[in-house]
């Protein structure tokens, strides 16, 4: 029996030193073992992106891993890369266990994001023109494209663009300045020596003792003299997908090509709708389905009037003066004479015109290719014009209001089936049907001429009015007024009946220039 306890303790001894030269050992040969501590989790388990790049001591080393795989994934390019970065580090605590070198897990996490790039953001240009933006990749790109828009009206590519920095914005905002390559040529000229200098004063005081002739025709260098944007252009800088990124060409297209806009038309004295489709290309039926104060071709429009038209115009607008020659037939402006005595609406043509002709120079103002203002710094007339010579009336003249308040129209100007017999088949007036007794008022001030029994209008009142026309007022069942009765406009003068020839009660109403009939409805207001 002793000897067998003695066996095992001998076996005990030998066990707890095998174990002991074991712990030695890999402490030794595997120094990458975690002792154990009783701390806490002391091996993480690295997931990225859902997969396992590794085992690491602590989170601070992972980061320290994530740090350069990213730094490595991004280096040789100017772009920002967009990467998938979903980081996992499950741990837990033990008491041996094996970590994997930094080096290795880093190698494995660029492998890991290398698949997981979605895109690299590129450093590109954003051109702001109004509300429109396109992005551009380069500096390059976006002078490309500015320049574009002048070439469109610039053959011979004198005008240049360049980029600056906007000195009204406190952000790093890049704007346009257009310069010629005579501004480069004189910005080199202005390191003049001394003597240069004083040849230009001397230069100076001849010229304002002895000022320069006229400049006769030919002395005149024509064609382009200035270039802006008629719009205002931003350029920032920023850093943006590929796909989001336009190409140089693409751009110019949608930048300098025509596209339809709305624009507004003002109706001048003498416009009519056919004119007005005429002169802005646009078709009539186009026109009217634009304005909704436009029923059909037969619309009243009046001076100052405002109808909305579709103008051709490219996203950036260019503005350009242009020199010109021309020669051209001419009328002079027309003369009016004021005659105090007259209404304005009466007028007289005292000379007619004629049409004259000259040689001109001219400094045209042009937005894209729409002229937009003119001036003309050398004209020579060949033969001169002859004004038109008007006289015309200054005082306001009166108004024309309607005569009853409600009723219904019954019977409008013009012919007519007859309503009853000895009526007339064409009527020279508008009749308002409303009961017996309604107050008839004056649609306009003046002198009564006639009050009583008129026939076929039965009861009537005629009124004489300052502009020389008269009003009449038929089948009324009592006048109130008599003949040389000065009455006010909206004076009650009479009431409205179903006398003379009449098929009911109503207010039968004229209005006669020179004695003429006309519509009424077209002097009411």
């Amino acid at each position: 029996m002793e000897n067998i306890t003695h066996f095992y303790r001998k076996l005990k001894v030998r066990n707890i030193g095998i174990t002991v030269m074991a712990v030695f050992a890999n402490i030794i040969l595997f120094p990458s073992l975690v002792p154990f501590e009783k701390t806490g989790n002391n091996m993480f388990t690295v997931i990225l992106n859902k997969q396992e790049a590794g085992v690491v001591s602590s989170p601070e080393e992972a980061e320290k891993c994530m740090l350069e795989a990213r730094r490595q994934i991004a280096s040789g390019s100017e772009d920002l890369v967009l990467v998938e970065n979903d980081l996992e580090l499950p741990g837990k605590e033990v008491l041996f266990g094996r970590v994997d070198d930094s080096r290795k897990i880093t190698q494995n996490m660029v492998e890991i994001l290398s698949s997981d790039v979605e895109e690299s953001l590129r450093r590109s240009y954003v051109v702001k023109i109004n509300e429109y933006t396109v992005n551009l990749s380069s500096q390059g790109d976006v002078m490309g494209l500015l320049q574009a828009a002048l070439d469109k009206y610039d053959s011979e590519s004198r005008y240049q663009v360049e980029l600056a920095l906007d000195p009204g914005r406190e952000l790093s905002v890049l704007t346009s300045q257009i310069h010629t390559q005579e501004d480069e040529k004189n910005q080199e000229a202005t390191a003049v020596n001394l003597e240069a200098g004083i040849h230009a004063d001397i230069t100076a005081a001849f010229e304002n003792v002895e000022p320069a002739g006229e400049k006769d025709f030919e002395d005149y260098d024509l064609g382009l003299i200035s270039m802006e944007y008629g719009d205002s252009i931003e350029v920032v800088e920023a850093y943006l997908k590929e796909k989001d990124i336009m190409d140089l060409d693409t751009a110019i297209r949608e930048v300098t090509q025509d596209e339809e806009k709305n624009g507004i038309y003002e109706v001048v004295s003498g416009d009519t709708l056919s004119e007005i489709a005429i002169k802005t290309n646009i078709p009539m039926d186009k026109l009217i389905e634009m304005n909704e104060s436009l029923e059909d071709e037969s619309s009243l429009i009046r001076a100052g009037d405002e109808l909305i038209i579709t103008v051709p115009e490219p996203k950036l607008a260019v503005v350009r003066r242009e020199e010109m020659y021309y020669e051209e037939d001419y009328e002079e402006d027309v003369v009016y004479i004021d005659n105090d005595d007259w209404y304005t609406t009466e007028k007289k043509t005292l000379q007619e015109p004629s049409a004259g002709h000259r040689k001109v120079i001219a400094v045209v103002t042009f937005e894209n290719d729409k002229k937009v203002a003119q001036e003309i710094i050398k004209e020579e007339v060949t033969y001169p014009a002859v004004a038109k010579v008007v006289e015309r009336g200054t005082k306001i003249p009166p108004t024309y209001i309607r005569p009853i308040s409600g009723g219904r129209q019954s019977s409008g100007f013009g012919r007519r089936s007859r309503p009853t017999k000895g009526a007339s088949s064409y009527h020279k007036g508008i009749d308002w049907a409303t009961p017996t007794g309604t107050a008839v008022y004056a649609s306009c001030g003046g002198t009564v001429a006639k009050a009583g029994w008129g026939s076929g209008y039965g009861y009537v009142v005629y009124i004489n009015h300052p502009d020389g026309r008269q009003t009449r007022y038929g089948h009324l069942s009592k006048v109130l007024v008599s003949a040389g009765q000065t009455v006010s406009q909206g004076q009650k003068i009479a009431l409205s009946g179903n006398t003379g020839v009449s098929t009911g009660p109503h207010l039968h109403f004229e209005i006669l220039i020179n004695g003429t009939q006309v519509n009424p409805l077209s002097y009411l207001n």
